[in-house]
């Protein structure tokens, strides 16, 4: 397949691929089309299937606080279902004097904590230069919403043979969300993964508005698969679980949810993160709409 990529064109970037047949296509958004692929896209995060019928839920904190925090964390959701650990490292924060993770340390407690629980990791990627080290320690690179328009990162990530989660911008249309994936696949990874993570709506009453539409919609014009993240959707760990099992119904194939076994304890995003009691709970009820609309969930693992 041959890719070339125009990057004079803005917001019309034209890809060529020359596909099986010998045919030519050419229009924006093509890698990323069902006219591309017409099958879904089947995204392997180390063993964990993300686009099948089985539905991937990942979880973790929003960020590693230290190696016990992570580890109890991760022992906690792997034995209600989760399979993947979600947990920063590196945190871009909108003021300068928040907690801005770890760093490499924070890493190095992901990768520990997946050792002892067989959890995958997806962590964030926020510097191109940073793509390789990450890859160390991470099974899946996550690309935040306020990075979603960082084409340097974008296109590093895709030389990258890790997958990529990535999350689509804070208001970023459907068109220019499919358009930062083409930037990840146009550089020959096809590895990647669709985040709804709520949008900056109209209502100043809750963080972000959850664009739960976006689900079906891109399930229709893309092959990849779609996953929701209804903590920053709505920023109220009172509303996660409604907000999870409306994902899971309207076809989502997974959701990445921010958990702690102290909330208000949580150094970052307190106010949107759910215990991980709660988010055992949470599981029963994510396999019970698994099953009325033909997925499945996770079995919790047997203690």
């Amino acid at each position: 397949m041959k890719i070339d990529l125009d990057q004079n064109s803005g917001a019309e970037e034209v890809v060529s691929a020359r596909l099986a047949d010998g045919r030519v296509r050419q229009s924006p958004r093509n890698l990323t089309s069902r006219e591309y692929r017409s099958a879904g896209t089947m995204v392997d995060i180390d063993g964990v299937k993300v686009g099948l019928i089985e539905l991937v839920v990942m979880a973790g904190p929003c960020s590693v606080e230290s190696a016990e925090q992570i580890l109890l964390i991760a022992r906690e959701v792997n034995a209600a279902g989760a399979t993947v650990l979600r947990g920063g490292a590196f945190k871009p924060r909108p003021s300068p004097y928040d907690f801005q993770g770890l760093g490499k340390i924070g890493r190095e407690h992901l990768r520990a904590a997946s050792r002892e629980t067989g959890l995958k990791v997806v962590t964030e990627v926020v510097d191109p230069r940073e793509v390789e080290l990450v890859t160390e320690y991470a099974d899946c690179l996550q690309i935040g919403s306020r990075n979603m328009h960082n084409y340097p990162l974008l296109c590093e990530v895709g030389r990258s043979s890790k997958p990529a989660l990535l999350k689509r911008g804070l208001s970023a249309s459907y068109k220019e969300f499919l358009l930062a994936a083409e930037y990840i696949m146009a550089q020959g990874n096809e590895q990647v993964i669709l985040c709804e993570r709520g949008i900056r709506g109209l209502s100043n009453e809750l963080r972000f508005t959850l664009d739960l539409n976006a689900v079906p919609y891109l399930k229709q014009r893309t092959h990849l698969p779609v996953i929701v993240d209804p903590s920053h959707g709505t920023g109220s760990a009172r509303l996660v679980p409604a907000m999870s099992l409306a994902a899971i119904a309207c076809g989502a194939d997974g959701i990445i949810v921010e958990t702690h076994y102290s909330p208000v304890d949580s150094i970052s995003d307190a106010a949107q993160t759910i215990s991980t009691v709660e988010f055992a709970e949470l599981m029963k009820d994510i396999a019970a709409v698994a099953e009325a609309v033909g997925r499945k969930a996770h079995s919790p693992v047997v203690r």
